[in-house]
C-alpha cells in the first residue's frame, strides 16, 4: 500500500487533483481579498458561493447552456457582494455579524431553492476538459497541468491579473489606499465608498464563479450545504497568502493538494481512520495560519467603517 502512493501515477494523480481542486479557492480567496484590500472584511463567502453554485446549476440544468449558468452565478455572485457593501459601507453595520448573515441566507436559500425547484440529487454535463495542444502531450507534466477544464484555467488566470490591477494600476494604488489610509485616500478626491462597493460586488462576482467551478465544472451535480464551509477556508487564506494574489495562490494550492492527498490514501486503501483523513488539510490550515499571521501586515483600515472627516 505504501508503494502504491508513492508510485508515479498516484502522485500524478494527487497533484493534478490538487491543481483540480484549488479552483474554487482561488476564485473565492483572490475575490475576498479584492474586498480585505479595501478595507471589507466579508465572512458571507460561503453562502455567496451556494447561491452562485445553485444559480448555475438551475440555469444549466433548465437550458443546457454553461455560459448562461455562469452568467447566472456572476450575476447572483455580485448581486450578494453588493448587499454585502451596502450594510457594511452605506449602514456601517458590523462586518462579522453581517457576514454570518449572508452567509445563513445563501445556506438557508440555496436549501430552499433546491427543495423547491429540483428536489432530487440531478446531474449536468459540466465544462469538459481542454487538452492544450503540444502541452498535453508532454509526459507527466501535460496531464498534470494541460488536461483541465476552462474555469480551471480561468482560477489560474486570474492569479497574474489580480496581481497587476492591484499592484501596477490606479485601480489598484486607489484600492491599496482605501484600504491602509482612507482619510488620506478621501482627501486626494478617491470615492472611498466607490471604491470599497466595486471591490465588494466583483469579489462577490469570483465568488459566485467558486460556487459555479464547483456545480458545473467539478462537481456537475448540486446538493444541499455543497461547499461544505469552503468559504470560511478561503478567508482564512486571505490571511495565509498575506493579502497577495501568489499568497492565495500557494495557499489555494496547499490545501486542495493536502485534500487531495486524504482522497488518494482512502482510495488506495492505507488503513488511517477516515474522519482523520478529512481532518487533515483542516488541521494543517490551522497550524500554517499559527505560524504565518504575526508575520504579515493586514490593511489598517481592515473591518473599520470609514466616516468623512473622521480622524
Amino acid at each position: 500500500m505504501i508503494a502504491r502512493l508513492f508510485s508515479l501515477n498516484t502522485i500524478v494523480g494527487i497533484i493534478t487533483a490538487g491543481i483540480r481542486l484549488a479552483t474554487p479557492y482561488l476564485y473565492a480567496t483572490i475575490g475576498e481579498t479584492l474586498g480585505q484590500r479595501s478595507g471589507l472584511v466579508n465572512l458571507g463567502v460561503d453562502g455567496i458561493m451556494l447561491m452562485g453554485a445553485y444559480a448555475a446549476f438551475f440555469v444549466t440544468f433548465k437550458t443546457g447552456s454553461l455560459a448562461l449558468g455562469l452568467l447566472a452565478a456572476i450575476v447572483v455572485g455580485g448581486l450578494m457582494g453588493l448587499v454585502m457593501a451596502f450594510f457594511s459601507v452605506t449602514l456601517k453595520a458590523e462586518q462579522g455579524i453581517t457576514g454570518i448573515g449572508v452567509y445563513l441566507f445563501g445556506l438557508g436559500m440555496s436549501n430552499l431553492l433546491f427543495q423547491k425547484t429540483l428536489g432530487t440529487v440531478e446531474t449536468v454535463s459540466g465544462f469538459p476538459a481542454i487538452h492544450i495542444p503540444l502541452l498535453s502531450d508532454i509526459p507527466v507534466l501535460g496531464p498534470i497541468f494541460f488536461r483541465h477544464n476552462l474555469l480551471v484555467y480561468g482560477a489560474f488566470a486570474l492569479v497574474p491579473i489580480s496581481w497587476f490591477i492591484l499592484n501596477k494600476t490606479t485601480l489598484g494604488l486607489k484600492i491599496r489606499a482605501v484600504g491602509d489610509n482612507p482619510e488620506a485616500a478621501d482627501s486626494l478626491g478617491v470615492s472611498v465608498t466607490g471604491v470599497r462597493y466595486l471591490t465588494e460586488t466583483v469579489g462577490g462576482m469570483l465568488e459566485g464563479i467558486a460556487g459555479a467551478s464547483l456545480s458545473i465544472a467539478l462537481l456537475n451535480v448540486f446538493q444541499e450545504n455543497l461547499t461544505n464551509g469552503m468559504g470560511f477556508i478561503a478567508v482564512a487564506l486571505v490571511y495565509f497568502g498575506g493579502w497577495r494574489a501568489v499568497g492565495a495562490l500557494a495557499g489555494a494550492i496547499l490545501f486542495s493538494t493536502v485534500n487531495a492527498l486524504q482522497l488518494w490514501l482512502q482510495v488506495i486503501g492505507i488503513l488511517i481512520p477516515p474522519d482523520f483523513a478529512i481532518m487533515m488539510p483542516y488541521v494543517l490550515t490551522i497550524v500554517v495560519l499559527a505560524f504565518t499571521a504575526q508575520r504579515v501586515r493586514a490593511p489598517a483600515a481592515l473591518s473599520k467603517p470609514f466616516e468623512r472627516g473622521e480622524g
